[in-house]
């Protein structure tokens, strides 16, 4: 990701340069936006970035995003962008085969979608606990857990260092990374809700490993930084830009 700010209500449509290359509309702190950047590292293909205020969010988007909502990936020649994530990154990985994501054997593609697709029992909890809207967050932590197990389980039935295998994430581990990065949130919320590491050790040895892969690198950002923009959007006035204003200020210092 770059360093760009948030187009915002009354701003101009960006100018881009004609070059042929994908664009992406996202937003800094978004984990479905970060799913396609993930698999736009992961290939190595150029794009460019634009980020959308998703509160104060400029009038021109509609015609980039018909639902007004991000990831949206626009494709040189093609009038009609593509949307949602998911869909967004098979469009990417059948376009650009070098680096295969999605397994090609039909059967365990299938399998790793249903992966995908159960992961949102994990999704709920989590964004439960991150936005504080969570009435219980004992109970949405154990939610969190007893959706976690089926990783866990699957990791050991795999026996692979990944779940896509042990060269390189493949499409199930991006997918589920954007909530695996922001997961230490809860621990920073109280450190008494830490991962099980004898019940989690294969998903905990997995997200070290994904730490370190250049494409995830490309888009992480710390949990700390996750929930300083997690505490802005709790006022009613959401700070897309925090990080911006930080490193004005580290060049001002």
């Amino acid at each position: 990701m770059n360093n760009g700010k948030h187009y915002s209500k009354g701003s101009s449509m960006p100018q881009l340069p004609k070059d042929n290359k994908l664009v992406l509309y996202s937003m800094r702190f978004c984990p479905f936006a970060q799913r396609v950047h993930l698999v736009l590292d992961a290939k190595n293909i150029p794009y460019h970035t634009v980020y959308i205020n998703l509160t104060e969010k400029p009038e021109w988007l509609v015609q980039k995003s018909p639902l007004m909502k991000v990831p949206a990936l626009e494709i040189p020649g093609e009038a009609e962008p593509l949307i949602e994530s998911l869909v967004i990154c098979d469009y990417l990985d059948e376009k650009y085969p070098q680096v295969k994501l999605h397994s090609t054997d039909p059967l365990r593609k299938a399998r790793d979608k249903i992966l995908i697709e159960r992961f949102s029992s994990v999704i709920g909890p989590m964004y439960q606990i991150y936005t504080f809207s969570a009435s219980d967050v004992t109970d949405a932590v154990r939610q969190v857990a007893t959706g976690l197990q089926l990783y866990e389980d699957e990791l050991r039935k795999r026996g692979t260092k990944f779940f896509g295998g042990n060269d390189r994430p493949g499409m199930v581990d991006l997918m589920l990374w954007p909530w695996t990065e922001r997961s230490h949130i809860i621990t920073l919320i109280s450190d008494k809700y830490e991962l099980d590491t004898e019940r989690f050790a294969k998903l905990i040895k997995w997200r070290d490993d994904m730490a370190n892969d250049p494409a995830v690198k490309g888009s992480f950002l710390s949990a700390e930084n996750h929930l300083k923009f997690l505490e802005t959007r709790r006022t009613g006035s959401p700070n897309y830009d925090i990080l911006v204003n930080q490193a004005k200020k580290m060049r001002t210092s």
